[in-house]
């Protein structure tokens, strides 16, 4: 009998948790869409499967340097990006979401971040300064992107000499991305930034589910 007590009052228990569950994620969704965006962004243990840290390390940023975060999404590069360019530097969020962009100025006018600038850009152009950039970084969004061989050939204009397009995209290894198509071939990256008139300079390894390709203009 005592037994069936526990096992009904912890049956309850967990209905509970099921509900306030429920009722916290409904008011996210009713609260803030973008919250909830920026939240899906930044994924589950991201930090332990990205490398963020290494990744910087990777792109050998100079203090100073202007830098594009294209696709920014939720910010979660933004910032390391920032910081590795200094108080000199400057990095533009951009992305064609203005509610995510308005949670990365938020977040850059909280903290006190003045080298952080956010960009809302159109699908067919990031709307970057005409002064160009030294580094174009997008994590996780090159699958996403419609007329990719027009649309990078399009971003040399946006490039100093000696600037360079730094790819991080899901490819085959990840199962999950795979089966929801969010992933590109690291193969079709290649193919597709060589069409677009772009040398392949550097391809660090230490990614385990995505590519991660660095590239300078062909000219």
């Amino acid at each position: 009998m005592l037994r069936a007590v526990k096992k009904h009052n912890s049956k309850m228990v967990s209905n509970r948790h099921k509900t306030v569950y429920l009722f916290v994620l409904l008011c996210c969704l009713l609260a803030s869409c973008s919250k909830l965006k920026q939240w899906a962004y930044q994924g589950i243990d991201r930090d332990q499967w990205q490398q963020p840290d290494k990744v910087i390390a990777a792109l050998q940023i100079r203090e100073g340097e202007q830098i594009a975060d294209l696709g920014a999404g939720g910010g979660y590069f933004t910032f390391y990006l920032a910081k590795a360019a200094g108080p000199n530097g400057k990095v533009y969020a951009v992305d064609i979401d203005k509610g995510t962009n308005d949670l990365i100025a938020e977040r850059a006018k909280k903290d006190g971040i003045a080298n952080v600038a956010t960009i809302l850009a159109n699908s067919n152009d990031p709307l970057l300064p005409q002064s160009g950039v030294d580094l174009i970084f997008t994590s996780n969004t090159y699958h996403h992107f419609d007329n990719r061989v027009v649309y990078f050939s399009n971003l040399r204009k946006y490039l100093k000499p000696g600037g360079r397009i730094a790819i991080i995209d899901f490819d085959r290894r990840a199962w999950l991305e795979g089966l929801l198509r969010h992933y590109t071939p690291s193969e079709f990256i290649k193919r597709e930034m060589e069409q677009a008139g772009y040398t392949l300079r550097r391809e660090p390894t230490f990614l385990d589910r995505q590519s991660f390709l660095i590239f300078t203009r062909s000219d």
